[in-house]
């Protein structure tokens, strides 16, 4: 973290236990597949097998500190994993409401509400209801991104940065793919403006956070 920015989120993070989970990874699309990942990564036995029934078992019976599940990607999750029914759904939401004294929690990270995505995808689980807060990410403030810009462990000269700034909009996303190719330039030891063009390359991807 960077001199000054804000830690003190939570009373005694360090109890807490945070599971990143991206459904883009093909091991996570499959329903035993992403509940192993979860019982290693909460260090707990994997029964076999590893079905609805006996993950719900494990945890509900070994889960006596805050947890934080961050699912990544979850539209993916909808749109082309079967596995990932509204059966799988509705346990993660029993889980969390009811089996593990509230010791469990999700976070999702999507372009859209949980609902309307779970609409659009046709799925119907209460998983998508218990979302009561949604926070919306937007650009940086330009001195927000300078900070960021700072924290280079190779300065940047006042040109790069301005540059960065203007083709960024200060989006945070953005901001990182310009360092990025900017720092590996330097790092390179090379003194042209290719990290520019192959920097604007790799953001075509994400040019619509420019329209927003």
């Amino acid at each position: 973290m960077r001199p000054a920015q804000k830690s003190d989120w939570l009373p005694h993070p360090e109890n807490y236990c945070w599971i990143f989970v991206d459904l883009q990874d093909a091991r996570m699309q499959s329903r035993e597949g992403l509940l192993k990942y979860i019982l290693e990564s909460l260090k707990m036995e994997v029964p076999i097998p590893c079905d609805l029934d006996r993950f719900m078992d494990v945890v509900s019976d070994n889960l006596h500190s805050p947890t934080v599940i961050l699912l990544d990607e979850i539209s993916v999750g909808l749109q082309r994993c079967p596995e990932l029914d509204d059966g799988f759904w509705e346990c993660l939401r029993s889980l969390a409401t009811n089996g593990t004294e509230g010791n469990l929690a999700f976070v999702l990270a999507t372009p859209e509400s949980p609902m309307e995505m779970a609409r659009n995808t046709g799925h119907s689980s209460p998983f998508f209801n218990i979302f009561g807060y949604t926070a919306y990410l937007e650009a940086l403030t330009e001195i927000e991104a300078r900070q960021l810009i700072a924290s280079s462990p190779i300065p940047f000269t006042d040109e790069d940065i301005e540059w960065i700034l203007t083709q960024s909009r200060c989006w945070p996303l953005l901001l990182q793919i310009l360092c990025r190719e900017r720092l590996f330039n330097l790092e390179e030891g090379e003194n042209d403006d290719n990290w520019r063009e192959e920097g604007l390359r790799q953001m075509k991807s994400f040019t619509h956070l420019l329209d927003s």
